[in-house]
């Protein structure tokens, strides 16, 4: 029984000199013990990066959550230096990996920035400083030096339903945590809103025509995989479809958690 690999995201940071590819350790956590599943990093060097290739030996892609934000330039709109930070190299690689795994049918599981890319991917826009908006929630996580606190389980949001979300939780309400300062605008048109929070913000959205599970969700379920049960729950469902699509690719049986 074999672990099926999965292509995660990375983010650029300059630290003690070099310049380090890396993603979060919560999201590795998650995506083993939660989805099952072999996390492979990938180096953000754009189309430097054969990714048909990439995408032809994983079967699966998760993009990860950042505190940068995707370029507004990418969506039409003027970058500030309030809305940044941002991470160009992270985007000139995870935008054409999240088209080719759509076209290719490669499972997909974005989470909070990785739903911003994936909109914009798909021809998107999104709303900066959304707190600041008429009526709209504060959706940034709590001011705290406890990561617990600032990414505690405090939003509700609404599953529709008839959605690929509603199959993995039910329709109606869930708790989730909230720690984001952007969000979807206009979606793209190939994507379906599946929640909502109370003042309308998107919160998680899937592909219409996806040919494999491709979902974006605005919370961090990584976070509380192993106390959450909604956490592990989109996980877990993330790798089922990853072990369906090894078992189509290769005949081999994978194993789950």
């Amino acid at each position: 029984m074999l672990q099926p690999l999965v292509a995660v995201s990375t983010d650029v940071k300059h630290v003690d000199n070099y310049d380090w590819h890396a993603a979060p350790k919560q999201y590795l956590e998650a995506a083993i013990s939660a989805a099952g599943v072999f996390p492979v990093l990938v180096p953000s060097f754009g189309d430097r990066l054969d990714l048909d290739q990439l995408l032809a030996s994983v079967d699966g892609v998760l993009m990860t959550g950042s505190r940068s934000n995707v370029h507004p330039s990418l969506y039409g709109a003027e970058a500030t230096e309030a809305n940044g930070p941002y991470d160009p190299a992270r985007d000139s690689t995870t935008l054409p990996l999240i088209r080719k795994a759509i076209e290719y049918g490669v499972p997909l599981l974005a989470i909070c920035r990785g739903i911003q890319e994936l909109n914009v991917a798909l021809g998107g826009t999104l709303a900066t400083e959304i707190q600041e908006r008429p009526g709209s929630l504060d959706h940034r996580a709590p001011v705290s030096e406890n990561q617990d606190e600032r990414f505690g389980i405090r939003q509700s949001v609404s599953i529709k339903p008839g959605t690929c979300l509603a199959g993995v939780f039910g329709a109606g309400d869930i708790m989730v945590n909230s720690v984001h300062r952007q969000a979807i605008d206009l979606p793209g048109s190939r994507l379906q809103v599946e929640a909502v929070a109370a003042d309308g913000t998107v919160e998680a959205v899937s592909v219409k025509d996806a040919r494999a599970f491709a979902v974006g969700v605005q919370w961090h379920p990584e976070y509380w995989v192993h106390s959450d049960n909604n956490s592990a729950k989109i996980f877990r469902a993330f790798g089922d479809a990853v072990r369906a699509h090894a078992l189509a690719r290769t005949g081999v049986q994978t194993a789950a958690e």
